[in-house]
């Protein structure tokens, strides 16, 4: 429902504030006092109550003031602006201003009041209320911020804490210092980007084509350290469940942070491939794969197929039962996300079929792929609403843009499940016995498969390195992690598309390319902890637990 339109006039994007000379053509000044009075009262009480009383809320705008005229309290000169812009006064010296043009040539006589001022200037546009801070938008009204796709703003308005809202603009550098435990309720699923590109680190180093001695300890130290990160994190994410009773629920079916409950489930999966290629050895290299192990990594796969299926069709099942309008213009590609973790499965199965027997390993291809063949059709099905949504309104804000990579993502981790996942079928393996679908048939097919999602994978890498550089975030977002996980993969698919190939040329590029991946996660990694300790994340307003808000389009 549309808030209450002022009864004041607009003119363009400018609201003219005329004055009037203080000797009009009414030479009884008591007369003239006394008609403006009533004047003045029969406006105010033609005012709306709700339109004074959201706009006095939502007032954002620069107060116009001045001398008061002692005789006729009228303006003798003309203000003029654009909310944000300033204001310009043009002719004689100041004084308040009530004397206010409207559309259609009426004018309206106010008392000599500032805040009347205000809400003429408020009504002019209504979509300028919202104030703007670099790719942020927060309204007087709810308190909360939203994605917007202007590249510049200004500060935030000020709002009543008393209220549950702000009283500070959580942008600025000289804000109140929170404690531990008010922070921790800010402590959003998004914080789970980091395990994940940590995991998926590990896993890159794991599958190094060219290796120097210690890189496999490198490896396994980056893996423990994963583990850490990935129990402190839930640790964390229990106490605030426990502290501010009420998160749990809402974090999940949150408008923003409940798309990155799926990243908890991404940890997961890297954990899972990371065991399997830390702790089993390689048949043949020097140690013999744990019966034991090998078949608790069988259980955990099939617990994980399991729970990521649940997580894809009750999440996006939720999402199309709510009565909430997800325009195109604020489509992202954590859009995505609930679908990831089936798609995972995929790779876990790639990572763990070449070390089952031939009889679980069937089994677990063909489960991977159903379920990598899910998750890629409804990235695609995804990636329509995104193009679209680029075309129409263009790349997102800069402090949003490094989220682009995540859909260099799908394709990538399609293809290292691909060829994983066909080379861990038995050799003997035929379908009908004719020769016909062996085993070397069908790695042939996903070679070919592989090099084709390749190309889309790399185009959308640069389209998001592009973005990202036309327009730099300028301030830090756990939405930053998006440059490494899904870029991992792409790497990993290079790495796994030059051993396919026996390409060293391949080989090399991928080497390279893991070597900018290190430097991309360690140059994240500092921002973030820099982040933390200056309570740029973790504090009301700055992370994924902040509502969206609806561009309001112009009256």
């Amino acid at each position: 429902m549309s808030p209450p339109r002022s009864p004041f006039g607009q003119t363009g994007a400018h609201v003219i504030f005329h004055d009037t000379d203080a000797t009009g053509d009414n030479h009884n000044p008591s007369q003239n006092q006394q008609t403006q009075q009533q004047q003045q009262q029969q406006q105010q009480q033609n005012l709306d109550p709700s339109f004074l009383a959201l706009h006095t809320r939502q007032s954002s705008c620069a107060t116009v003031t001045g001398e008061v005229d002692p005789i006729s309290s009228r303006t003798s000169g003309t203000y003029a602006g654009t909310p944000g812009n300033g204001y310009e006064k043009e002719g004689r010296e100041g004084r308040s201003t009530d004397y206010i043009s409207g559309g259609g040539g009426r004018d309206f006589s106010l008392k000599p009041s500032a805040v009347f001022s205000q809400l003429a200037l408020n009504a002019s546009n209504k979509k300028q209320q919202q104030r703007r801070h670099n790719g942020h938008i927060m309204t007087g009204a709810t308190g909360h911020l939203s994605d917007t796709e202007v590249e510049e703003g200004t500060n935030t308005p000020q709002l009543d804490l008393n209220k549950g809202y702000l009283d500070f603009d959580p942008y600025d550098p000289s804000r109140p210092k929170l404690s531990f435990r008010a922070r921790l309720k800010h402590f959003t699923w998004a914080w789970y980007t980091l395990c994940m590109s940590t995991g998926g680190l590990s896993l890159l180093i794991a599958n190094q084509p060219h290796s120097f001695r210690g890189l496999h300890q490198i490896g396994l130290a980056v893996y423990i350290i994963n583990l850490i990160i990935f129990v402190s994190l839930t640790s964390l994410q229990i106490a605030r469940f426990v502290l501010h009773p009420g998160t749990c629920i809402g974090s999940v079916a949150h408008v923003r942070e409940g798309f990155f409950f799926p990243t908890f489930f991404l940890s997961m999966a890297t954990v899972i491939t990371s065991t399997q290629k830390y702790c089993v050895p390689i048949p043949g290299a020097g140690g013999v794969p744990s019966a034991g192990l090998v078949a608790v990594l069988h259980i955990f796969f099939w617990i994980y197929l399991v729970l990521a299926t649940v997580v894809a069709v009750a999440q996006y099942s939720f999402l199309f039962s709510q009565k909430r309008s997800f325009r195109l213009n604020t489509m992202m590609p954590t859009w995505i996300l609930p679908i990831f973790p089936v798609m995972l499965s995929g790779t876990i199965a790639a990572v763990i079929s070449p070390f089952q027997p031939a009889s679980r390993a069937v089994v677990i291809v063909c489960a991977g792929l159903t379920c990598q063949g899910l998750g890629v059709c409804v990235a695609f099905m995804m990636y329509a609403h995104m193009i679209g949504r680029l075309m129409v309104f263009g790349l997102p804000s800069r402090e949003h843009r490094p989220g682009l990579f995540m859909c260099v993502g799908p394709p990538s981790f399609t293809v290292v499940a691909f060829l994983g996942m066909a080379g861990g079928l038995p050799k003997s393996f035929d379908y009908d016995m004719d020769g016909l679908t062996d085993s070397k048939i069908i790695y042939t097919m996903a070679l070919m498969a592989a090099v084709f999602l390749w190309a889309l994978a790399f185009w959308w890498f640069f389209i998001g390195v592009f973005a990202v550089l036309a327009s730099r975030p300028k301030y830090f977002h756990l939405g930053w992690w998006a440059s490494v996980f899904p870029n991992t993969g792409f790497t990993l698919a290079t790495i796994s598309i030059g051993n396919a190939f026996r390409s060293e040329a391949v080989r090399w590029v991928a080497t390279a390319m893991s070597i900018c991946m290190v430097c991309n996660y360690l140059f994240v990694l500092s921002h973030h902890i820099r982040a933390v300790v200056v309570q740029d994340i973790c504090y009301p307003g700055r992370d994924e637990d902040v509502e969206e808000v609806e561009d309001v389009p112009d009256m």
